[in-house]
């Protein structure tokens, strides 16, 4: 029997799905009917025929739990493009004077590291928003080799980045 045609799965599951999905999305900022689309895909990946081990409704609102803490967690890490702290402190100058010796220091930093380093860490960065196959064709390197010269050069900027900057530590206090 089909996961999808099982006519009692459906009735059963469809508007308890409804309600747990419309009382967890605020919290985790998506929007219902994704949250419960992804539980749907989550059954579906399931199989027509595994077990519910706790019972249906049990194991729904756990999926829906789930995938709100999932949806947090990638709230969290995602940022949209086009937002930059100088565009969120617009009218804000010391902020764009920050943010301004901030990139300074930076493109210092990339003007100074070895080898192919300030070439390739100008592609990745040029607002071309290059495919690495442009990038390899433009700096004459294979594609495949990109990926570990691009880390051993962020390493490196890091390192430099480390000396020059103190950072805090977690609790605020510099090194």
């Amino acid at each position: 029997m089909d996961l999808i045609r099982e006519p009692d799965l459906l009735t059963e599951l469809g508007p308890l799905l409804s309600a747990e999905a419309a009382a967890e999305a605020p919290a985790a900022g998506v929007e219902a009917a994704d949250l419960e689309q992804a539980v749907w895909v989550r059954l579906l990946e399931r199989g027509p025929r595994a077990p519910f081990p706790a019972g249906r409704a049990r194991w729904l609102r756990r999926a829906v739990r789930a995938e709100a803490r999932r949806a947090r967690r990638r709230a969290h890490r995602e940022v949209p493009y086009g937002t930059t702290p100088a565009a969120d402190a617009a009218g804000e100058p010391e902020d764009a004077l920050l943010h301004g010796e901030a990139n300074r220091a930076l493109r210092s930093a990339v003007a100074r590291l070895p080898g192919r380093c300030p070439e390739l860490m100008a592609a990745l960065l040029s607002p071309r928003d290059m495919t690495y196959r442009e990038i390899a064709g433009e700096l004459g390197i294979s594609q495949g080799s990109l990926g570990p010269v691009r880390s051993r050069c962020l390493g490196c900027l890091r390192r430099m980045l480390a000396v020059e900057v103190a950072a805090p530590d977690p609790w605020g206090k510099e090194r």
